[in-house]
């Protein structure tokens, strides 16, 4: 039965506020769209969330590549040499429970000459959790990674690219940036490489954040295996584009700021 009244008044206002706080929550989950665009723009006006980066002040022909979902022993050994074998350098958002687990990956990763990033301590999706809880998993995360090399982490990326209000509030108390992406391979929707080479080889351009993933353990087994397969491609396309692959922390060295094309997602 319909309350009217007092009674009435206070349930709206309280249905009202309920709905308030939960747009306010998930509103900037809608940053993830920006990286479904053919060109994504480059960032959020007052730089909360970045998809790529523009123009370059320094060199023009790099971007950055970007793993992510690691360290895992059985894959990561394999993605660093082929790295290697490459030439590549890359950038590993690495998760808060794996890094735990195999802090001699990290530090590998690191002696290898690449980039870390925090990708979340239990890789949960931020969409349905508490802001405290979003808090504390980004300050754990963030914690494993220092303790494991030492450095504060620069770059954060939430689990799934999904942002709320607490996400973004939770990176910069702990002195970190968002990334998510401008291309992505999707390789854990495919069974061979050439679909994940030609989902990123439009977005090969400069000031590009591309992403893969390293490890199965939070996506479908065979992932990191056809990652693998990528890479070999994608370092050739790179260099017929006269294209090098750099860490973020470079790309973001060699570009000057500008969010003239950036949006505010709606």
């Amino acid at each position: 039965m319909r309350q009217t009244g007092p009674m009435g008044s206070r349930l709206a206002a309280a249905a009202a506020t309920s709905g308030a706080l939960a747009l306010v929550h998930a509103a900037p989950s809608a940053a993830v769209l920006g990286t479904f665009a053919q060109r994504p723009p480059t960032a959020v006006p007052g730089g909360w969330c970045r998809w790529r980066w523009p123009g370059s002040a320094g060199d023009p022909g790099a971007l950055a590549l970007t793993i992510d979902d690691g360290p895992a022993p059985a894959t990561t050994p394999r993605t660093l040499d082929l790295l290697d074998c490459y030439g590549m350098r890359a950038t590993f958002f690495v998760v808060g429970t794996e890094v735990d687990r195999h802090p001699e990956l990290v530090g590998e990763i690191r002696r290898r000459g690449h980039g870390l990033g925090v990708h979340g301590y239990q890789h949960r999706h931020h969409l349905l959790r508490s802001p405290a809880w979003v808090h504390a998993d980004t300050g754990r995360a963030a914690a494993s990674v220092s303790a494991a090399t030492g450095a504060t982490p620069r770059w954060y990326r939430p689990p799934y690219g999904q942002l709320t209000s607490g996400t973004v509030a939770a990176a910069r108390r702990h002195g970190m940036q968002v990334v998510l992406w401008s291309r992505w391979g999707r390789e854990f929707a495919e069974r061979s490489a050439g679909p994940v080479v030609d989902r990123l080889r439009p977005g090969l351009i400069p000031g590009a954040v591309l992403l893969v993933h390293d490890s199965d353990r939070f996506a479908r087994p065979g992932t990191a295996a056809i990652t693998h397969r990528v890479l070999g491609s994608l370092a050739a396309e790179l260099e017929r584009r006269q294209l090098v692959s750099v860490l973020l922390d470079d790309l973001a060295a060699m570009h000057v700021p500008d969010l003239s094309s950036a949006v505010v997602p709606a």
